[in-house]
């Protein structure tokens, strides 16, 4: 399949101002050459696609804070592409757009719920990372979770402020969705249950020192997980998502729309869980419409009965397979001391690929 061709083909639908109007497609800062520049270079804030005023005037304010932002929003594209590496839609992104994510995000689906709670949590997650390294000056450690120190350790080193790079991201990512409507309500909901996954998921790391490694002293802090830990658990919650229905009510402002659970029989979503209200698209084929590559060509796991497998992957096309000759090293024999030495052999693998 000619991905190029359907990325200029999403390129040329995007191109209107309707699509891009509630499109958060600020977020392409963090991919091609603006985000190489944005770490090297003065920027610009107004050079930056379709921040919002009160996003221009955070970028300005706190200009030094920006590069963090985009290392979230590109932290958060990458487990997003990692989680969904072996489902039909694979967070495939299209270079050249404004709309990085073509149309697939136009809908309230489960992607869309998932992709932006992973771009709120990287920017919560990188802004916080920034503040304990000390790249910013107007932000630094956290100082208000220490109180007394635990059994045979006490505090030191630099606990994280996640509360800090919350805000930070609540402030700047939310900024576009104060519109009185469902996909609003729908963005905001899903933004901070990605931001509240880093809270709940701080925890306190410890360092020994002592002779010999030994731990006559461990200092411990605050800290945040691995960001792969954050995308298993909100990839967790997209399988578990929940499906809403949209209401209108009358208020003194005019019409506004709220979200409700679908299904009263169910427990009613907290704000830890994803909400979408519209189905997604079955990915199978090309489609320009609501951004889908199909699953052409993919590679499918023939052993596999999940979304991976050859019959869910491919939509019962069948599949093609090949063999592949791959050069990997064999035989290692370690030597004292103190070094590895290997053969080189060659392995031939088959590969199963979509019809």
């Amino acid at each position: 399949m000619d991905y190029h061709l359907l990325g200029l083909i999403l390129s040329f639908l995007f191109s209107g101002t309707k699509v891009l109007a509630g499109y958060p497609i600020w977020w392409s800062l963090a991919l091609g050459q603006q985000y190489t520049s944005l770490g090297s270079q003065p920027i610009l804030c107004g050079s930056i696609p379709g921040l919002v005023p009160k996003q221009l005037r955070f970028c300005r304010n706190y200009l030094e804070i920006m590069p963090s932002v985009a290392e979230g929003v590109k932290l958060g594209i990458q487990e997003c592409q990692h989680q969904f590496r072996g489902r039909r839609w694979n967070c495939t992104t299209i270079e050249d757009s404004l709309a990085i994510f073509g149309p697939v995000l136009d809908k309230a689906t489960r992607e869309s719920a998932f992709v932006h709670a992973i771009a709120s949590a990287g920017v919560a997650f990188a802004v916080t990372r920034s503040c304990a390294e000390g790249t910013s000056t107007i932000c630094g450690c956290d100082s208000h979770h220490k109180g007394p120190p635990g059994d045979g350790w006490k505090w030191g080193g630099c606990s994280e402020d996640a509360d800090f790079g919350v805000l930070v991201s609540r402030e700047f990512a939310d900024a576009r969705e104060n519109r009185p409507d469902a996909r609003s309500a729908m963005n905001r909901h899903n933004n901070e249950a990605g931001r509240t996954t880093i809270l709940d998921h701080m925890h306190l790391k410890c360092k020994c020192h002592g002779l010999s490694g030994s731990c006559e002293v461990k200092t411990c802090w605050w800290a945040q997980p691995d960001f792969r830990a954050i995308g298993d658990y909100l990839k967790d919650k997209y399988d578990s998502a929940s499906e809403m229905v949209v209401e209108k009510h009358r208020e003194s402002r005019g019409w506004v729309e709220t979200l409700r659970a679908k299904y009263a029989l169910f427990k009613p979503p907290t704000e830890r869980d994803l909400v979408y209200y519209e189905n997604s698209p079955n990915f199978c084929e090309p489609n320009p419409e609501t951004g889908s590559f199909g699953t052409r060509d993919r590679t499918c796991n023939v052993t596999s009965h999940g979304i991976d497998g050859c019959d869910l992957l491919c939509c019962g096309r069948g599949h093609n397979t090949r063999t592949e000759k791959r050069k990997e090293k064999c035989h290692c024999i370690f030597h004292w001391c103190c070094y590895v030495s290997c053969q080189e052999c060659i392995r031939i693998y088959d590969v199963h690929s979509c019809k």
